[in-house]
C-alpha cells in the first residue's frame, strides 16, 4: 500500500525569544517537525513494515526556509521513502483551511495512494483541524483519534482510545486518519539511516497559486509571568483539603 503521512515544519520553541512587550521572536528559532508529526511518522513507517511491499510518502507545506537539508533528512531518516515539499512564501503561516488546500494541491502530485496519516495536532497552532478539512477537499472518509492502524483488504482497521470507551473503526481506503500522540513512540535515527536518506527523493514544488487564509490573526503575545504565592498547606492540619480546594479555586 503507499502511504501519505503530512507533518508541519515549525520554529522550534526552545529558540523563541519574548520581547519586552510580549511579542514573539522567531528570528533565531531552528526550523523542527512538529513533535505530534513524529508520532504520525512513526505509526506510517510502521504500518508500511507490516505490509510488505509499501511506500511512505512525506508531505509537507510551508515557506522557502522549510527547505533545509537538515530538516529533510531528519524526515527521510524515520521510515519515509520519499519526500514532497511546497517550500513557498506564500504558503507560510497558512491556516487550517488554507494548509489543507495547499496540502491537496500537493497530494495531487503525488499521485495513487491508500491512506493518509496526519498528526493531532500541530505544535504551533494545534487547531486539529487540517485532517478533517483536507479529507473533504479530497472527498474521503476521516477518523481521528487512532492509537492503533492495521490495514485490511481495501480497509483500515482503526482503533480510538476514547475517555470512557475503546472504539474500533473500519473505514473504506483511500481515507484519512489522523492518530493521537501516543499512537507509536517515534524512533532514533541511527547514523546509517541519515545517511541512507541523502539518497532519497527529495520533490520540492513552488506553490502554483495562492492561499487565502479564513482566519485573521489581530495579535499573537505570550502571557504575562505571575511570580508564584508559595502558599503552603500542612496536610496534618484540619480542613487542609478544603483549604488547598479553595486556594486552587481562587487561582482559576
Amino acid at each position: 500500500m503507499k502511504i501519505v503521512v503530512s507533518f508541519k515544519v515549525v520554529p522550534d520553541d526552545q529558540d523563541i525569544q519574548v520581547s519586552g512587550d510580549g511579542s514573539l521572536d522567531y528570528a533565531k528559532a531552528h526550523q523542527i517537525v512538529s513533535t505530534y508529526d513524529l508520532n504520525a511518522m512513526e505509526a506510517a513507517a510502521q504500518l508500511a513494515a507490516a505490509n510488505e511491499g509499501s511506500e511512505v510518502v512525506g508531505i509537507t507545506v510551508g515557506g522557502k526556509k522549510i527547505d533545509d537539508s537538515k530538516t529533510k533528512k531528519n524526515v527521510l531518516a524515520r521510515g519515509i521513502d520519499q519526500l514532497y515539499m511546497t517550500a513557498d512564501d506564500a504558503c507560510a503561516d497558512l491556516d487550517a483551511g488554507a494548509t489543507a488546500a495547499a496540502l491537496a494541491e500537493l497530494v495531487a502530485k503525488v499521485g495513487e495512494y491508500d491512506l493518509i496519516i496526519c498528526g493531532d495536532g500541530s505544535a504551533d497552532n494545534y487547531a486539529q483541524q487540517v485532517d478533517v478539512q483536507l479529507a473533504a477537499k479530497l472527498g474521503l472518509p476521516v477518523v481521528n483519534g487512532a492509537t492503533k492502524i492495521e490495514a485490511g483488504d481495501g480497509v483500515v482497521t482503526v482503533v480510538r482510545t476514547l475517555e470512557d470507551v475503546v472504539e474500533t473503526v473500519e473505514v473504506p481506503l483511500p481515507a484519512v486518519v489522523s492518530v493521537a500522540p501516543d499512537v507509536a513512540l517515534p524512533r532514533i535515527p541511527g547514523m546509517k539511516d541519515i545517511l541512507a536518506a541523502g539518497k532519497k527523493p527529495m520533490n520540492v514544488f513552488a506553490a502554483e497559486g495562492t492561499f487565502a487564509n479564513s482566519i485573521e490573526v489581530v495579535d499573537c503575545k505570550a502571557p504575562k509571568q505571575a511570580d508564584r504565592k508559595l502558599e503552603i498547606i500542612d496536610a496534618a492540619d484540619d480542613g487542609a483539603i478544603e483549604k488547598f480546594a479553595a486556594a486552587i479555586k481562587a487561582a482559576l
